[in-house]
């Protein structure tokens, strides 16, 4: 049951001689001033905007009290500010900043969606029409399956050489009936499995799956029209596709052999690839018994498997040696010998996919695991919501924070330091005046970031 403490007096331990009283009476004060700077973000990018262009209304616009614009901001600023649930927006209707952030025009007074109004949004069926009741507000996944990569190509003012697009598979735990659930075995518990595509820190994919699937099970089609939409813009960029061992399939490689993409990606170990690499191996373990360090040995071959590839293929073995034994690694690729010598490949350019475990685990602190409403379709609209927080996050790390302190720190990092910040707001006739808190101890670097993105052009 929720406490009433608007009018409650509360005592707290004294200050030697004076008492101490609080109230929730402090009337237009925000906690997250520093949300400010995510709009600064989206009037540059345009991201609210373009995301709410991927929904259909077919309500009354006689009878509409939130436009589609104010419901996807208002949900995409909560999960960049930290609140995760529905039930924070009972409250948070009443914020005068986030009626700000989302465009209301008298902020001050204007309410909010409530939490019943963004669950209808939420769970609008795919066939909503005018002839439904209460839910009327069609997402269509495609379009913004679109958007994410348009977000990416408007990023660049000019085309890339290369790029490398990381895929990666992760556990989605479920505590519910929820549709679509399955245990799974590797990860011990009801799960999905949603499938995530990155290009450096560029979210270009996220789709929400059942666990009962193969980790690699739809890959080949996401990239498939990623790569189509990305070569109408940049016909001529390299595309190289990095991936584990569990996405190193026949359909996967074949399909990259086609479309003239390349590929490196990890190589569950056999006894015929342990074979391959037996002498490197003794000469690692040589190594490491004289000098008492990890020793590694690199050695390539061609491969190809007694029945599930189509071709040979060639793979870079990393024999290596530890305290704890024997360490054998192997990769498959098609990039060039020539170009790409065995060592550094492995080094430089495959072990950089661990990056995207990373930005896999900010995904969380944007509530990408918050799928617990009970139908597939739903909890893909609420993986897209904080995906979308996620891009307003990663396009204010890269448009403000570059050559600051917090030029690579994680999204729960910029959250702590730059949102939460103590906000008296007070709305003249002629201007809304943001008293951000004297004591804030990053007002320095605010104000630095501030200026940086209020020098760049706004998007028409």
């Amino acid at each position: 049951m929720s406490t009433e403490c608007t009018q409650i007096e509360m005592g707290f331990h004294r200050l030697k001689k004076r008492e101490i009283r609080g109230q929730f009476n402090g009337g237009a004060i925000s906690s997250d001033g520093g949300g400010l700077l995510l709009r600064e973000v989206d009037k540059r990018i345009g991201l609210i905007k373009q995301f709410a262009g991927c929904f259909t209304d077919y309500r009354d616009p006689d009878l509409i009290e939130h436009r589609v614009e104010e419901l996807v901001g208002q949900r995409i600023y909560g999960l960049a500010l930290g609140y995760e649930d529905l039930n924070d927006h009972e409250q948070l209707r009443k914020d005068p900043l986030l009626g700000l952030l989302v465009e209301k025009e008298d902020a001050g007074h204007e309410l909010l969606a409530g939490k019943s109004t963004l669950n209808r949004l939420e769970l609008t069926g795919e066939k909503a029409s005018t002839k439904d009741r209460y839910k009327k507000i069609v997402l269509h996944h495609g379009a913004v399956d679109r958007l994410l990569v348009d977000l990416f190509l408007q990023a660049h003012e000019e085309a890339p050489q290369q790029i490398i697009l990381d895929v990666d598979a992760t556990d989605d735990p479920l505590y519910g009936k929820q549709e679509g659930r399955f245990f799974h075995g590797y990860y011990g518990h009801y799960c999905y499995l949603p499938l995530y595509i990155f290009c450096g820190e560029f979210l270009l994919c996220a789709r929400l799956r059942s666990s009962n699937i193969d980790g690699a099970s739809g890959c080949v089609e996401e990239l498939q029209r990623i790569v189509e939409q990305i070569r109408v813009a940049w016909p001529q960029v390299r595309i190289i596709v990095r991936g584990d061992s569990g996405f190193c399939r026949e359909e996967l490689m074949a399909w990259c052999e086609g479309q003239g993409v390349d590929f490196l990606l990890g190589l569950a170990k056999n006894d015929r690839l342990q074979k391959e690499i037996h002498l490197q191996m003794e000469q690692a373990q040589a190594l490491y018994q004289q000098n008492g360090a990890a020793a590694r040995v690199f050695h390539e071959f061609h491969y190809q498997t007694r029945s599930s590839w189509s071709r040979a293929r060639r793979v870079v073995a990393k024999a290596e040696y530890l305290e704890k034994g024997a360490n054998p690694r192997f990769i498959v690729t098609s990039l060039s010998a020539q170009w790409w010598p065995a060592q550094g490949l492995y080094e430089e350019h495959y072990c950089a996919r661990g990056e995207m475990e990373n930005r896999i685990k900010e995904q969380l602190t944007l509530f990408s695991d918050r799928t617990s409403t009970a139908y597939l379709r739903s909890n893909q609209l609420r993986l897209y919501f904080s995906s979308m927080a996620y891009v307003l996050m990663q396009m204010l790390r890269r448009l403000g924070l570059q050559g600051t302190e917090l030029a690579t720190a994680q999204c729960a990092t910029i959250r702590l330091k730059l949102f939460k910040i103590g906000a008296l707001i007070r709305i003249t006739v002629r201007k809304v005046w943001i008293l951000l808190s004297s004591g804030c101890p990053y007002a320095g670097l605010f104000c630095q970031i501030h200026a940086r993105l209020t020098a760049l052009p706004l998007r028409r």
